[in-house]
């Protein structure tokens, strides 16, 4: 299968691939332990949960679609 028949070039998919591990890294920085009707939790006000998170999240969707935006450079011969 040659290079035009697919959608997306190699340098695509792996731009892609490492924005789903940031997205991924970015929601489980999000996740941790909840507030329940026992008790309050006050670790969902953290730094890390409300801050640091949401912005790795967002740099993972920016770099996912420059992954699909990237324009492939066709290596053409000419002779």
């Amino acid at each position: 299968m040659s290079h035009k028949n697919l959608a997306f070039h190699k340098i695509n998919l792996i731009i892609c691939g490492v924005a789903v591990l940031i997205i991924i890294a970015g929601f489980l920085l999000m996740s941790g332990p909840a507030t329940t009707f026992e008790g309050f939790e006050p670790d969902i006000f953290s730094v890390r949960r409300i801050k640091v998170a949401p912005i790795v999240s967002l740099f993972g969707f920016v770099l996912m679609i420059v992954g699909i935006l990237y324009p492939a450079k066709d290596k053409k011969k000419e002779g």
